[in-house]
């Protein structure tokens, strides 16, 4: 055999996998079809990277999805606070953000590749580049993987670690979900999450979807969109409702983008959006933009901020819609004026502050793989053992990371689950 464990893989889930394993003492081999490992850790966060979250499991736990209990015993055998210890060991310092998010105290992804990459190999891993696989067989005990190079190599035991669907030319091209689905594991229905939704008519094809709800970032925004575009909002609201009956409701900021509404708000509200519109629901997000004032409060302070307009000299030779303008710039950005009354034309100062308290968008679909974060759905945990990670079908194939049926909100929390689950296979692995 040309290795006791094959990783296929070399992302989050697939390094960690292998410093793991090998550090038990297996022999192991990491394929990466790319150029160099770790491309999309790379670009997330921006290129900042939140590696992690601090939060213990209870709290931790309550920003994974489907079923979050699949993930405890992996976290509890490398948690956030094992993360942090791994890297400080292996000469990466970090940082404490709000939310309990860590960061790379250089702010570059590269250096968490970097440190993820060069411990793996300290540990004894070797790792592949530029090797593609095209297919993996076993036979008496023994896993075969062909490379597209032609290249055949052979392992007592494999880890699938090829991520999901999300930013393909990363290389996550779904690779992992047809492997297993060859073993005969079932993988559950695919869809992006932690992406941008896209308000109707924010698009010059007037926002009507391709498909089932993807509307490429690609596509030229309209003049509403761009009139939204660029506006970055502070703690503001979301609340989503699908067919009419409101399903769940988000503090914190929110960002206007090329592709929609963005930012950790309208990240965290996506995966349920991006799934109601899969199945053909309705879906509407209702925007509050004054969320820690009562409704009978701001309609006071408005009263009082048009008298005090009205009654000023600078405003004599003002019109009534020029006074109006300066209203909206005292109540939000003055960014999203135009797009305010875009939206609500006809609005008066009597019906402003409802208007504010909840601006309504129509979602007309979302970016797809192109640019989603993350990838909901995946192989099924049913079939996948909790405390090892190995396949209750196929003896000593195992899995990690995105490849899963698990993912979580936008915060760190989608690459300590690749870590966790990383660490947990390959020890996993190797001891058995």
């Amino acid at each position: 055999m040309d290795s006791d464990i094959i990783i296929v893989g070399g992302g989050a889930a697939g390094m960690v996998a292998a410093y793991a394993a090998a550090k038990s003492g297996a022999s192991v081999t990491v394929l990466e079809k790319m150029s160099r490992p770790g491309r999309k850790i790379m670009i997330s966060g921006k290129g900042r990277c939140n590696m992690t979250n601090l939060k213990d499991w209870n709290e931790f736990s309550e920003h994974i999805h489907p079923k979050a209990a699949f993930l405890k015993n992996a976290f509890y055998n490398f948690s956030s606070a094992d993360t942090l210890e791994f890297f400080r060991e292996n000469g990466l310092e970090t940082v404490v953000e709000r939310g309990d998010r860590v960061f790379p105290a250089s702010y570059k992804a590269s250096d968490v590749v970097d440190t993820l990459l060069s411990a793996a190999k300290k540990a004894g891993a070797s790792v592949m580049t530029g090797s593609e696989v095209s297919g993996i067989f076993r036979d008496d005990d023994i896993f075969t993987l062909d490379l597209v190079s032609g290249k055949r190599m052979t392992a007592a035991k494999i880890i699938i670690a090829t991520g999901g669907l999300s930013y393909p030319a990363t290389g996550s091209t779904g690779d992992g979900y047809r492997w297993a689905a060859g073993f005969g594991h079932k993988i559950r229905h695919c869809f992006p999450s932690l992406t941008a939704l896209v308000p109707a008519d924010y698009k010059v094809s007037g926002g009507v979807p391709q498909g089932k709800g993807h509307i490429s970032r690609d596509l030229t925004p309209s003049e509403l969109g761009k009139a939204l575009m660029g506006n970055q909002l502070k703690n503001i609201s979301l609340t989503v409702n699908i067919d009419g009956h409101t399903v769940m409701e988000e503090f914190g900021d929110a960002d206007f983008t090329d592709g929609g509404l963005e930012g950790p708000a309208g990240f965290r509200i996506s995966r349920k959006c991006v799934n109601a519109l899969e199945n053909g629901s309705k879906v509407t997000v209702c925007l509050d933009l004054k969320p820690a004032v009562k409704q009978e409060s701001l309609d006071r302070r408005i009263e009082n901020l048009w008298e005090e307009i009205s009654v000023d000299s600078r405003s004599q030779r003002k019109s009534q819609d020029e006074r109006f303008r300066i209203l909206l710039g005292k109540l939000m950005p003055s960014g999203l004026v135009n797009a305010f009354l875009r939206y609500h034309p006809g609005t008066d100062v009597r019906r402003l502050g409802k208007r504010i308290k909840n601006w309504e968008f129509r979602i007309a679909g979302y970016v797809g793989y192109e640019r989603c974060v993350v990838t909901a759905g995946g192989i099924s945990t049913d079939e996948i053992s909790q405390k090892t990670l190995e396949s209750k079908l196929i003896p000593g194939l195992y899995f990690a990371g995105e490849v899963l049926d698990l993912d979580g909100d936008t915060g760190g929390y989608n690459l300590q689950t690749a870590f966790s689950t990383g660490f947990l296979a390959g020890r996993s692995a190797a001891l058995k």
